[in-house]
């Protein structure tokens, strides 16, 4: 139980954001109500980047070591990070109808993130296509490493570079975390660190059940 801490921490904050993220006050602002979203759309991008910041590194790690371990974690760690991705686009473009009454628009942060999410689905795409394991978990490293590249720099750099921009809290758009008074960051913030301890712990789920898969398989070849 002690080494399962965090995940009873993730339960019990995600509990809390979800009840109070729909009942605390919420501030007169010009997007009104749909600043509540801020507690679910942003946490879910928060979750993305920690995942993808551990496939990473253990892409990394494989690369100095070799062990085959680690790129199976950088593996599992992409496609939970592409899950969280997409739930957090999914959220954006409910509430970018509501905010710009339109699910899309030409903004360099939907679109920086448009364009990371296909960048990791092409690495997807890369290690179906190359049959041998070794030669697979090598050029899969290589590739994961400049996909994090990518991804900070579409989702994290060139957005806030941009002044043309709708987003909520940059340019001239609506500025949501400026519009988050304490009420709200009682919320908003424990939201973020459940979503992130959610996220690592599908990780984890996922990671052993491959791993008791490679098992079974090895068991009955033999």
């Amino acid at each position: 139980m002690k080494q399962n801490w965090w995940k009873l921490l993730s339960i019990i904050l995600l509990l809390y954001a979800i009840a109070a993220g729909f009942t605390v006050e919420i501030p007169d602002t010009n997007i009104g109500d749909t600043l509540r979203n801020v507690f679910y759309h942003v946490g879910m991008w928060f979750a993305m980047l920690a995942i993808m910041t551990s496939g990473f590194i253990s892409s990394i790690k494989f690369l100095s070591k070799g062990k085959i371990e680690d790129d199976l974690k950088a593996n599992e760690a992409v496609l939970v990070g592409i899950f969280f991705g997409l739930i957090g686009i999914i959220t954006g473009m409910a509430w970018a109808t509501f905010t710009w009454g339109a699910p899309w628009a030409n903004d360099p942060h939907l679109n920086g993130a448009a364009v990371s999410l296909l960048v990791y689905f092409a690495y997807l795409v890369l290690r179906s296509a190359v049959p041998d394991e070794e030669k697979r978990a090598r050029v899969s490293a290589v590739y994961n490493i400049f996909a994090f590249v990518l991804l900070i720099v579409f989702v994290g750099i060139l957005p806030r570079l941009s002044t043309n921009t709708l987003h909520p809290g940059s340019g001239d758009g609506n500025p949501a975390f400026g519009d988050m008074d304490a009420q709200m960051r009682y919320v908003f913030y424990p939201a973020l660190i459940g979503w992130i301890l959610l996220s690592f712990w599908i990780l984890q789920l996922k990671i052993r059940y491959r791993k008791i898969e490679s098992y079974l398989q090895e068991k009955e070849m033999n």
